[in-house]
């Protein structure tokens, strides 16, 4: 304990004799946990002025690097703006009233945002080496976009991610325009895992595994909206797969036997030629000639026509354990940045959309390293930020 109270016995409870110069035969102890009274503290930095007494120079002392200001704020209270403000997305006036509230110190709205700016610049290095690495890397990376406003416009954020290390980016666009200017797809020669959105598909360099909780939860629909047998089906077929794949892995096999492989895929080609059959186009029904244009079907069969020609990337989990059986990873990545935007309702300008993505990047990455975000942000802003050992491997651009 840090401090100690005693609290004395003065009479007897039951006779109200005196008790004061009685030995004292034990303690019963409880400790009560409590934050010290806050305040600021102010730190006056004077440089000492000289004149050479040889020439008559006059020298002044250097101030230290982070002290630029006649009066400024110091790493620790930027640090905490910036943690409220990005990482648990307080509203810009509504992050000043808390530090105001907690250190009786105006502070304004002008001083977040800066704060925000500068661990964005002292990141920067940081988060093109997490580039760097998503683009080179074999473990599986993950894919997703989102919608986000930017000064009343909608545009789209993109994020790209690891167990190790997120990257997130705003774009006007979503599909690969976007893809290639980011360039961390159109690079990638490993594992890209995302749902079914056929931008991503378009860079063949790279090897697709597709989300299976997407999947899932289309065939769920057809079962329960459409009442399709073989949905069901499917859904114990791709359950099934996991759970083998699970224990084979907690077995440490490195793959699936071939023969078991096999039986897995003639049970999936099997249940989609079921539902191929259960599920006709119209041509087929009506015997009519096809139509200009693209033939409208149902859900059932786009879902079908989609699992046929992209057997290899539904059932990549199976082929190699490197690949997760769902996008789980990017869709929580994104989804604090979409609470963002149910907080704030966007982001008020361009620059600050960028800075909000760098920095999230760069509190996202120190989160799943096991770093406290408060020590990151605070180190970012002393100008020496936090770098995961794995990324001493790769070279900023």
């Amino acid at each position: 304990a840090d401090y100690t109270e005693i609290h004395s016995v003065r009479y007897c409870s039951h006779c109200q004799a005196s008790l004061e110069k009685v030995d004292v035969r034990g303690y019963n102890k409880r400790q009560v946990f409590d934050i010290p009274k806050i305040k600021l503290e102010v730190t006056e930095h004077q440089a000492e002025i000289k004149t050479c007494p040889e020439c008559g120079a006059v020298n002044q002392a250097e101030f230290p690097a982070n002290v630029r200001q006649k009066t400024q704020y110091g790493s620790g209270l930027r640090a905490q703006a910036a943690y409220f403000h990005n990482y648990h997305f307080i509203p810009l006036k509504r992050t000043t009233e808390i530090l105001e509230d907690l250190y009786q110190q105006p502070v304004t709205q002008g001083v977040v945002v800066a704060a925000l700016a500068e661990t964005a610049r002292q990141v920067e290095p940081i988060i093109q080496k997490v580039k760097k690495y998503l683009i080179q890397t074999e473990e599986a990376v993950c894919f997703d976009e989102s919608g986000a406003r930017v000064g009343g416009k909608l545009k789209w954020l993109h994020s790209s991610s690891t167990q190790r290390a997120s990257f997130y980016k705003i774009h006007a666009k979503r599909g690969s325009i976007a893809m290639d200017e980011i360039g961390i797809l159109p690079s990638r020669t490993h594992w890209c895992i995302h749902d079914y959105w056929k931008a991503y598909l378009k860079y063949w360099q790279a090897k697709h595994g597709l989300c299976n909780a997407h999947v899932l939860r289309e065939l769920t629909f057809l079962v329960e909206q459409y009442l399709q047998v073989w949905a069901t089906q499917m859904i114990k077929l791709l359950l099934d797969i996991k759970q083998t794949v699970e224990v084979a892995n907690q077995l440490g096999q490195a793959s699936l036997p071939v023969e078991q492989i096999a039986r897995f895929e003639s049970r999936y080609d099997q249940i989609v030629a079921e539902g191929l059959l259960a599920n006709p186009t119209s041509e087929e029904i009506n015997e009519q000639p096809r139509k200009r244009g693209r033939v409208k079907q149902s859900p059932a069969k786009n879902l079908l026509d989609r699992l046929r020609d992209h057997r290899d990337k539904e059932l990549a989990f199976m082929y190699d354990f490197k690949v997760p059986f769902d996008n789980n990873l990017a869709e929580r990545d994104i989804r604090m940045t979409k609470l963002q935007q149910k907080v704030s309702g966007g982001f008020r300008s361009e620059d600050g959309s960028k800075n909000f993505c760098t920095v999230r990047s760069y509190v996202s990455t120190a989160r799943k390293n096991g770093q406290p975000i408060l020590d990151a942000l605070y180190l970012a802003l002393s100008g020496k930020p936090y770098s995961p050992a794995f990324l001493a491997d790769y070279v900023a651009e």
